[in-house]
């Protein structure tokens, strides 16, 4: 890793859920943080770095219905812009992050 340590997306958001986070009792643990096949992709925890992808996370306090409802919301999201912002031209295409979990 060059520089400084990249952020997955429970830090960069402080949301609480990642395991053993202060909301995890309320709320359960997120499945980004949780989904070890994508561990390592973008240099993350588990989906850490790739949140977009994992079903049933919570988007503005809610879980999207499907997938496009889900990535429509991503692709405006501060968190998943920095992880293209700091990947450049090693950013891993959605399709390619998703035959990855399909596998």
């Amino acid at each position: 890793m060059s520089g400084n340590r990249k952020l997955n997306c429970w830090e960069f958001k402080n949301c609480g859920r990642e395991p053993e986070g202060q909301r995890v009792a309320d709320l359960g643990a997120c499945p980004a943080a949780t989904e070890k096949r994508l561990d390592g992709a973008h240099e993350g925890r588990n989906a850490g770095r790739a949140c977009w992808v994992i079903a049933e996370t919570v988007c503005h306090e809610k879980i999207p219905r499907t997938f496009f409802e889900k990535y429509r919301t991503c692709v405006q999201c501060d968190f998943y812009n920095n992880v293209r912002k700091e990947e450049g031209s090693q950013f891993i295409l959605t399709s390619l992050l998703l035959q990855k979990i399909r596998d």
